[in-house]
Formats: structure tokens, C-alpha cells, sequence
């Protein structure tokens, strides 16, 4: 286990490492002309552009760049934002939005992980019936449908029949919260219902059931002691990860209720130019993704004492 951990961690600083390089080279990659606002493309001579170009560091060697580039994330200096907010630190400029799109995303995570699980037991109970129907309908309906159609159907019912505030607001961050939640959770809904379901109904069908059938235990029993628990093995190792982005923030959901989190906030500093947010952000969503493949893996352990977290050429 130990091992294992040590060899995820330096895999998730190479993954990190190698994702902050790829953006690296790719921001330089651009024409300088990127660097300087519409104003300053005008005002300034060509000179001045020059020297504003050398005091940022941009006409040194690319690997002198990428060198001193390696040495800021190692002193977790990410710099300041020269667009979204001129001068404004990085950190500061991602952590207001992060506390936004995580507070959405872990209601959002809480609810959908609970309605799914709670949907796909219904659905378990009543294979073959008539609400298992209805909840393979709604799972059918949610994948099938693009995402902006299911958004609008939110919004036109909420905001016209239950009277909902249509657009977030920092104002009042409670009732106009609920729309967006409930877009975020509708795909994951139908995720966890689908997947806890296959997982529910395999398990049932194996023969340690029908054994525990045949010994007389009582079929509520059977799903709480041994059905559920085995299901939801599988499926907790991806949570980590689904928590981790849905704190990301969703782009479409964010833009879709003007939401001002992290969503948005990537595809903004690449439009703008904003080197230093998108370094920062590439290196954040690199390191969420790795982290929480690990944590699944982790949780599944916990959940299930037979399984053995080891590196290559380790024992079990």
C-alpha cells in the first residue's frame, strides 16, 4: 500500500508536470501580439512593445521560460492575471470562483448521488415493472436529449411555474442556486441510477443470492447486507473524480444561468490571452483529475477489504 500510494503520487507530479508543459509551449506558441490589448497594440511603438516584452520575460529562450516557469509552481507563485482581473493575484482571482462552483457542485453531488442510488433501488426492487420503466425512460431521456434542450425545460418550468429567480445572483445566492443545482445533477442522476442498477441486478443473479434464498433470509436482508454493498463498490470509485470536476464547475450550466464560477473561466483567459490563469487552471484540473482517480481507488479498498492496492510486481 505504501509503495502503491508513493508511486501514484510521483505518476500524479509527472501527469501535472506534463500538462503544465503542454500549455506552456502552446500559450508561447502564439503571437506576441496576444500580450498587448487592442489600446496598446495602437498607442504603443514598436519599441515600447519590445521592452514591455523583455521585462515579461517573453523574448528569452523557451527553455529558459519553461525553467523559471518549473521554479514558480515549485514556490506556488502562479503570477498575476493581466486580463480577467488586471494586477489581482491568480489565486485570488480562481479562488472567488471556486468557492462558487463548489458550493454548486457539492449540493449538486450530494443530491444526485442520493436520488440515483435511491431511483436505481426502486428500479431493483421493481425489475421488470412499471416504475423500473419509468426510471430506465427518464435515464434514456436525459442521455438522449442535448444538454441545452434538458437546461431550457428546467429553466422555462422553474422560472415560469414555480417561480424560481432564472439568472444566479450574489444577492441572493439561495433560491437562484437551485436551478442551476438541478441541471447539474440531472446527468449524474441518470449515471448513478443506470451503472447502481446493472451493479444491483448482476449481483442478484449470482449464486451466493440465491443460496441466502434458499437459507430462508428475507429478501430486505439480502439487499442491505450483501446486494447494495457489493454494488456500490464499483461504482464509488468514481466519486472522487465526478466531486472533483463537479467542483470544477460545469461551462454550459455556468454560462447557461450566468453563474460566476470556474466553469466559464478557462475558455475566458484563453480568449483573452490571460497566460497565467490558464497555466494556473491547466495545472489545477490536471492534478483534480489524477488526485481523484487515486481517492476512487482508495475508497474502493475501504469499502472492500479484499481488494489490494499494489504496485507492479507486488504481491496481493
Amino acid at each position: 500500500m505504501v509503495k502503491y500510494t508513493i508511486k501514484r503520487l510521483l505518476q500524479t507530479l509527472v501527469t501535472v508536470l506534463i500538462v503544465a508543459t503542454i500549455v506552456f509551449l502552446l500559450m508561447r506558441m502564439l503571437p506576441t501580439d496576444y500580450f498587448f490589448t487592442e489600446d496598446q497594440l495602437m498607442k504603443l511603438t514598436p519599441e515600447q512593445k519590445q521592452e514591455q516584452l523583455e521585462a515579461a520575460g517573453l523574448t528569452d529562450p523557451v527553455g529558459e521560460q519553461l525553467i523559471r516557469f518549473y521554479g514558480q509552481i515549485l514556490r506556488f507563485d502562479f503570477g498575476e492575471s493581466r486580463r480577467i482581473q488586471s494586477g489581482v493575484d491568480v489565486v485570488k482571482v480562481i479562488g472567488s470562483k471556486f468557492t462558487v462552483s463548489m458550493r454548486l457542485g457539492c449540493t449538486a453531488l450530494v443530491i444526485s448521488l442520493f436520488v440515483g442510488v435511491f431511483i436505481d433501488i426502486i428500479q431493483t426492487i421493481n425489475k421488470d415493472k412499471l416504475l423500473d420503466h419509468i426510471g430506465t425512460g427518464y435515464t434514456i431521456f436525459v442521455n438522449a436529449v442535448p444538454s441545452l434542450v434538458s437546461y431550457s425545460l428546467v429553466l422555462v418550468f422553474g422560472s415560469t411555474v414555480l417561480g424560481l429567480p432564472s439568472l444566479y445572483s450574489t444577492r441572493n445566492p439561495g433560491p437562484s442556486s437551485i436551478l442551476p443545482v438541478v441541471c447539474l445533477s440531472l446527468a449524474s442522476i441518470a449515471h448513478y441510477a443506470l451503472w447502481t442498477r446493472r451493479y444491483m441486478v448482476d449481483e442478484l443473479n449470482k449464486d451466493y443470492i440465491k443460496l441466502a434464498r434458499v437459507k430462508g433470509m428475507s429478501f430486505n436482508s439480502i439487499m442491505v447486507k450483501h446486494v447494495f454493498k457489493n454494488a456500490f463498490v464499483p461504482l464509488v470509485q468514481y466519486i472522487p473524480t465526478s466531486f472533483l470536476y463537479t467542483i470544477g464547475g460545469s461551462l454550459l450550466v455556468e454560462r447557461f444561468f450566468s453563474v460566476p464560477g470556474m466553469g466559464p473561466l478557462l475558455n475566458d483567459a484563453i480568449i483573452r490571452y490571460d497566460v497565467n490563469v490558464v497555466q494556473t487552471l491547466a495545472i489545477i484540473y490536471g492534478t483534480m483529475g489524477t488526485v481523484g482517480v487515486f481517492l476512487g481507488d482508495v475508497l474502493m479498498m475501504l469499502l472492500d477489504p479484499r481488494i489490494k492496492l499494489v504496485g507492479k510486481g507486488e504481491t496481493r
